[in-house]
């Protein structure tokens, strides 16, 4: 963080990672307090059912994706969102290839 508050960070300037089979992940802007990632999922992929201490806010900015939390389900499509607690199990399916911007807080120390 600069001394004015601010953190930038240009898009090409970041890594993109790819965490498992069918996913990619580049970390965008983020503080101690607050983390931006954009996840690209491949049609087909399936993520484990997880839980984390960051709240989290998931949206879809193209594709379609299926998210599961508390025994419910939602297919979610480019403009929709989720917000979920920290502690709460969760995971997500991709139904055709997405893109979706992750917002975490506290930031994710296990991403960087």
């Amino acid at each position: 963080m600069d001394e004015v508050g601010v953190v930038y960070t240009a898009t090409d300037a970041t890594e993109v990672t790819q965490p498992e089979p069918g996913v990619r992940r580049q970390v965008l802007a983020y503080s101690p307090q607050l983390m931006l990632v954009r996840h690209t999922f491949e049609k087909g992929w399936k993520g484990e059912r997880h839980s984390h201490v960051h709240h989290q806010m998931v949206y879809v900015a193209r594709g379609y994706i299926r998210f599961q939390a508390n025994g419910k389900s939602w297919k979610m499509r480019a403009g929709d969102s989720i917000v979920v607690d920290g502690g709460v199990e969760h995971e997500a399916a991709a139904l055709e290839d997405s893109e979706v911007l992750d917002i975490f807080t506290p930031f994710r120390e296990d991403y960087q």
